[in-house]
């Protein structure tokens, strides 16, 4: 890492995250695997229970640094390909201090991508568990923010122009239903890859004989995982989709950063960023508020869907065990989950601060002078000329509003005063209530009531689960 990116890069990504792929919290969980597989083979009779507890006591009795090289082991890997050959030898090498006889027995039957894929399935476990608490947060302040205005009228826009009105919980619902669809498929794929990898050499266990299967299940219980009917050395699909999950989740969040930025500039002004000491500012104009958080969720919904690709592009491995697929993995799966889960702190942080302007919102719906009102007034004609008469007599209307700069009420009734065909179709009441934008939100406030009661129905069931 440059001294750059090692600068910059707590901006984008989760320290915790980042902590939980580093190079000691790695080697720590593949000593847990060890010590693990030592104790269930001490169980089940395939090396001596005296020699198990002497690996698991050194495995987890003390500290990495005074046990192992760390920087040895990176040196060695260049040459290994993998950092589990060189780790193996300086663990062995670790318990031959403490008792030769129990060193003999270290890794008993075990391949490198067993001891690696196991111990990255343990730090996704936990990297599942810290998302799920932050997209809850997040799901949390959303809700909040729909159920606050659900009836905070606002303009709907579409290729970013005045389209009709809306209101902006009906907005943010959409943003939570979309961060709750990625909970639930991040739950159901860290449920999908909570597996064991055990197989030895080329899947078989071989080289445990009948013990075989017995120690794979004593295994996968004593870690907590399930036991797979067999390795997925070479099948990568429920991995992919975990990272292919994070990738949308990456996406929804840019979607909803995309919105608030835009929402937040200047011209608009209709939302803000939470405001804090420090936060936003220019290094030469005093006066500005900059959407930083907003910068960062989109700086890592753009990173991630490369590095997605390549977790997607590495399925494709050879036979029995892979050449440049696996690998490829180790250092892109990390970068993805630190990005998605810096981006998802940032998003519960604005969230849950959000700064909301309904009267600036309510000055936005005025900017067309009624034009935004254009498809109320022409349906309602419509049921009277049919719906292309009324469509381009409201056309010509809002035409003539432009010019003459004046609201589309005033120019329609002229039209239609004007016209004996049409004369008295609408009248002055009925302008006004057809000109009125809480009459036109539709099911705006019944959206937010529906998408609340899912979200209430799926909370509660997942905390009694």
């Amino acid at each position: 890492m440059s001294n750059l990116s090692g600068l910059t890069e707590c901006i984008y990504s989760d320290e915790a995250i980042l902590s939980l792929f580093s190079g000691a919290a790695t080697v720590g969980q593949m000593l847990a695997v060890e010590a693990a597989l030592a104790k269930v083979q001490g169980q089940c009779g395939v090396i001596p229970a005296s020699a198990a507890a002497v690996i698991d006591a050194v495995c987890l009795g003390g500290e990495i640094s005074d046990m192992l090289d760390m920087d040895g082991l990176a040196t060695a890997a260049v040459a290994a390909g993998n950092i589990a050959i060189p780790f193996v030898k300086q663990l062995t090498a670790a318990i031959a201090r403490v008792d030769a006889e129990a060193a003999r027995y270290v890794h008993w039957g075990a391949t490198s991508q067993d001891i690696l894929d196991t111990a990255l399935v343990l730090q996704l476990r936990q990297l599942a568990a810290r998302l799920d608490a932050g997209l809850s947060s997040a799901t949390l302040a959303c809700a909040r923010l729909t159920g606050a205005h659900r009836d905070t009228i606002m303009v709907g826009r579409t290729w970013l122009q005045h389209a009709l009105p809306t209101t902006f919980g009906a907005k943010t619902a959409g943003w939570l239903e979309a961060l709750e669809r990625s909970r639930l498929r991040l739950r159901e794929d860290a449920s999908q890859i909570a597996l064991l990898q055990f197989g030895g050499a080329v899947g078989t266990l071989a080289s445990l004989g009948s013990a075989g299967v017995d120690v794979r299940r004593a295994l996968a219980a004593e870690l907590e995982l399930g036991a797979p009917a067999m390795p997925w050395h070479t099948h990568r699909d429920r991995l992919a989709s975990l990272t292919a999950s994070l990738g949308v989740l990456a996406g929804t969040m840019g979607k909803i950063a995309r919105d608030v930025s835009l929402l937040a500039q200047s011209e608009i002004g209709e939302v803000s960023e939470p405001a804090g000491p420090g936060r936003g500012g220019s290094s030469t104009m005093p006066h500005k508020r900059n959407p930083v958080a907003c910068a960062a969720i989109l700086a890592a919904a753009i990173r991630v869907p490369p590095l997605v690709s390549t977790m997607l592009s590495g399925m494709i491995q050879e036979h029995e065990r892979a050449l440049g697929g696996w690998q490829a993995e180790w250092d892109v799966l990390p970068q993805i989950a630190a990005l998605t889960g810096g981006a998802l702190r940032h998003l519960a942080g604005v969230l849950d601060g959000l700064e909301v302007y309904p009267d600036r919102m309510l000055q936005n719906l005025a900017l067309t002078d009624g034009l935004i009102l254009g498809e109320a007034y022409m349906l309602a004609l419509g049921a009277r000329l049919g719906r292309l008469p009324a469509h381009a007599l409201v056309e010509r209307a809002s035409r003539d509003a432009v010019v003459t700069k004046r609201p589309l009420r005033d120019a329609l009734r002229e039209a239609l005063e004007s016209d004996a065909a049409t004369r008295g179709l609408l009248s002055d009441d009925d302008l006004d209530r057809l000109g009125n934008p809480a009459n036109y939100v539709g099911e705006a406030p019944a959206i937010c009531d529906r998408v609340l009661a899912a979200w209430r129905a799926g909370r509660d069931g997942g905390q009694a689960a």
